[in-house]
């Protein structure tokens, strides 16, 4: 165990609030190392407690800051579960927020999705899941269609689900003060624990595509 998250510094949120705007090229690089320090460490720490306690949750990366001004004032980072199915965390002025996702799909992996959707067992299943994770605060999203594709009915039981081709719970963990302590490892283990079933149905079902 690395055991070296304790949490964002306080001064993590002076430095992000500095880079609001559209910031100068001067004023990035006087804050590139306490945006590194206070702000991009903190997460690769969170994330390696997250993967020490879980190790599904091992296959991660924690965004750079790339040349749009977002990318410096939204500290992102993505856990990799499946083929295009992740969970993402992003850190910024209003707190942390969390999302599961099947999202940019590979070909082929729309028709699985629909396949597995339109059949009874597991059609009924993602139902459930949706709708407990919806209960949980999560808001559901991801690319719709505007009406039911091709070849299924368009009185299926589960045409909103059929509409989707990505599929997307996300909702955000608050900007309370756990963000500077380590209680924010509990905090994502619970929210990951909330989408767990969501995610490993899309594992399951939307597979790499051949």
């Amino acid at each position: 165990m690395r055991g070296q998250f304790t949490g964002w510094p306080e001064q993590a949120m002076d430095v992000l609030w500095q880079l609001q705007g559209e910031p100068t090229h001067a004023t990035r690089e006087r804050y590139r190392a306490d945006r590194e320090r206070l702000v991009r460490q903190p997460m690769i720490a969170l994330l390696n407690e997250v993967a020490d306690t879980d190790p599904r949750y091992e296959d991660f990366s924690v965004w750079h800051y790339r040349t749009d001004s977002w990318w410096w004032q939204h500290q992102g980072a993505v856990i990799r579960l499946g083929r295009k199915i992740e969970i993402g965390l992003r850190f910024d002025l209003d707190g942390l927020r969390i999302q599961g996702a099947w999202w940019y799909p590979d070909p082929g992996q729309v028709e699985m999705f629909r396949m597995a959707v339109a059949s009874e067992g597991s059609g009924r299943e993602l139902s459930a899941i949706v709708e407990d994770v919806r209960k949980k605060g999560y808001d559901i999203s991801g690319d719709l269609m505007k009406r039911p594709p091709r070849g299924y009915p368009t009185d299926h039981a589960r045409t909103d689900l059929l509409r989707h081709r990505s599929l997307i719970a996300a909702r955000s963990l608050g900007c309370e003060d756990w963000l500077h302590t380590s209680e924010a490892v509990e905090r994502v283990l619970s929210a990951a624990a909330d989408l767990d079933a969501l995610l490993m149905w899309l594992v399951r079902h939307v597979k790499r595509a051949t």
